[in-house]
């Protein structure tokens, strides 16, 4: 090939690739080789969107009004199913078995909820919410379950457990309020 048939293939194929999708010159912005898609892995999207779900519902302390005088406090909702799984998940990884090596189903999913400790914390200072007591309630989730386990190689069998149990301990802690919570005109800062 002569250098003018490679430059001009080298011209073709730059001005095809410059033509294409998102990537093309056009009007508007051009982000340029940024305007290019990066293909994510399914597990690491999925890893984010959990984490994401787990701070968005779990991971954040709320914070309500004063104790009642006269009453008991009472906890929260005791953990909901989805929470208790997730915990159940973390630790015990299910997820990403190998198609047609190692693949590992849960069914038949019961859950028992049991509150063991329900108390609260002196009044103290926090910052960036000032005087508050926490309140601790602290439960037993007993998960059972039936296991499938189909193992592909090196010989083909499936492994199957009808009464799995397992034990999960979950923390739902929030805070009161100590004081006077007016926050009206007039009220002291």
């Amino acid at each position: 090939m002569s250098r003018r048939q490679i430059s001009l293939a080298l011209l073709l194929a730059v001005s095809a690739l410059a033509s294409t999708g998102c990537v093309g010159i056009s009007s508007g912005l051009n982000a340029g080789i940024f305007g290019i898609p990066i293909p994510v892995s399914p597990y690491f999207q999925k890893l984010e969107e959990d984490q994401h779900h787990v701070h968005d519902r779990y991971a954040r302390v709320p914070i309500l009004g004063p104790v009642t005088a006269g009453g008991a406090p009472v906890a929260l909702d005791p953990p909901s199913d989805d929470e208790v799984m997730r915990a159940f998940e973390k630790a015990n990884p299910i997820q990403g078995g190998l198609p047609f090596f190692h693949e590992v189903q849960i069914n038949n999913v019961r859950i028992v909820k049991d509150k063991i400790a329900d108390y609260m914390d002196p009044p103290r200072f926090y910052p960036l919410v000032g005087p508050a007591q926490l309140h601790h309630a602290h439960y037993k989730c007993t998960i059972y379950y039936s296991k499938i386990t189909h193992v592909g190689w090196p010989l083909p069998h499936t492994l199957s457990d009808e009464a799995e149990m397992e034990v999960i301990y979950i923390d739902h802690n929030h805070l009161h309020i100590v004081g006077n919570v007016d926050t009206g005109p007039g009220a002291p800062f």
